[in-house]
């Protein structure tokens, strides 16, 4: 077997590692001593994997020095359990360190069983690798891949094709959109809007770091939402609108984008129409937030409570009655009409 830095792993640490593989751990720490890969520790599990992470994970890591953390999922695959791999390399540890944990790297996944291995996650602050950190490391990778260069040019070039008049018989061209992140503020208020501790989150796109930011969580009831619609800059908003129907009391998660028109500069439309969106993508598919209705408005003048309740529960149209022929005209039909053929002439 060979090994990028001719590090191999002990055996105690091979021991551990066949053991892991049937459940018996739910954490394996790992370091480099004395060029050798070996053991800093184990926990068992006793809970459900993202119960104990952040309390058996975190107490673990240095401030300066890398280390290797191997986490147990309760999930499997045709191998086994399903692991996470978190390679720790802190920014202050020292560079010969880092360099020696990289280079080893794909030494211990070997030695581990890299089918076992579900997720690769790389962190230099504490925050990547919590609990969040790991959640948002998923919704990332859920996300689409950043464009090339060229992948770039030919999105703009659609998006000057893109049909500005809209009729019954056009359609409009639209863009699979842009994903940009959610802040970890905005993460956390759309997490306490689906435990219901908020009725309310407006987010907004910070331009700079390309991402999508916390705005606002104010309480809000239905006739607050017109205040809360800016009239000079565009917002996506989540609203808990409660309500009665048919004599069952609702609560409904209503998506409202906000666009008010040309008073926002020509890119600022363009980012908040492309990201729109996967942002309802990743709110429904990863949160699993269900959204009721979702609605684009230019100013928040018409969200009142009956219009509200009309979006979300629709008024169903009566069937068109089948066309009715007209009745001939009263009284005595008239004469009965004869008509010849060609050859009743010569009969005559």
């Amino acid at each position: 077997m060979s090994h990028q830095t001719g590090i191999q792993a002990t055996r105690e640490v091979r021991e551990v590692f066949a053991k892991a593989r049937n459940g018996d751990y739910r954490l394996i720490k790992i370091d480099i001593q004395n060029e050798q890969l070996v053991l800093g520790g184990t926990k068992k599990a006793s809970k459900n994997w993202d119960q104990e992470y952040d309390g058996y994970v975190m107490p673990l890591l240095q401030d300066d020095m890398p280390s290797y953390l191997l986490y147990r999922l309760d999930s499997t695959n045709s191998q086994g359990y399903e692991w996470i791999f978190l390679a720790w390399s802190p920014d202050r540890s020292p560079v010969r360190q880092k360099m020696l944990y990289a280079a080893t790297r794909a030494t211990l996944k070997k030695e581990f069983g890299g089918g076992h291995i579900k997720d690769e996650v790389f962190g230099t602050s504490m925050d990547d690798v919590t609990l969040h950190g790991y959640k948002q490391f998923l919704i990332s990778q859920a996300a689409p891949k950043p464009l090339t260069a060229a992948e770039e040019e030919l999105r703009q070039i659609k998006l000057n094709e893109v049909q500005t008049e809209v009729s019954t018989e056009t359609k409009q061209q639209t863009l699979q959109g842009v994903a940009f992140p959610m802040q970890r503020d905005a993460m956390q208020a759309m997490e306490r809007f689906k435990a219901r501790k908020i009725n309310y989150v407006q987010l907004e796109i910070d331009f700079p770091k390309e991402s999508i930011k916390l705005s606002s969580t104010a309480p809000t009831e239905v006739k607050d939402l017109p205040r809360r619609i800016p009239r000079d800059a565009a917002r996506y908003h989540f609203f808990l609108y409660k309500h009665s129907h048919e004599g069952d009391y609702l609560e409904s998660t209503i998506f409202i984008y906000s666009m008010p028109g040309y008073k926002c500069s020509i890119r600022e439309r363009m980012l908040y129409s492309s990201c729109k969106n996967p942002l309802i993508e990743t709110v429904e598919a990863n949160l699993r937030i269900q959204i009721a209705k979702k609605l684009e408005i230019d100013n928040g003048d018409e969200l009142t409570d009956d219009f509200l309740y009309e979006e979300v529960h629709p008024k169903q149209q009566a069937h068109k009655q089948a066309f009715a022929k007209p009745k001939g005209p009263a009284g005595k039909k008239g004469g009965r009409r004869i008509t010849r053929t060609p050859g009743d002439e010569d009969l005559d």
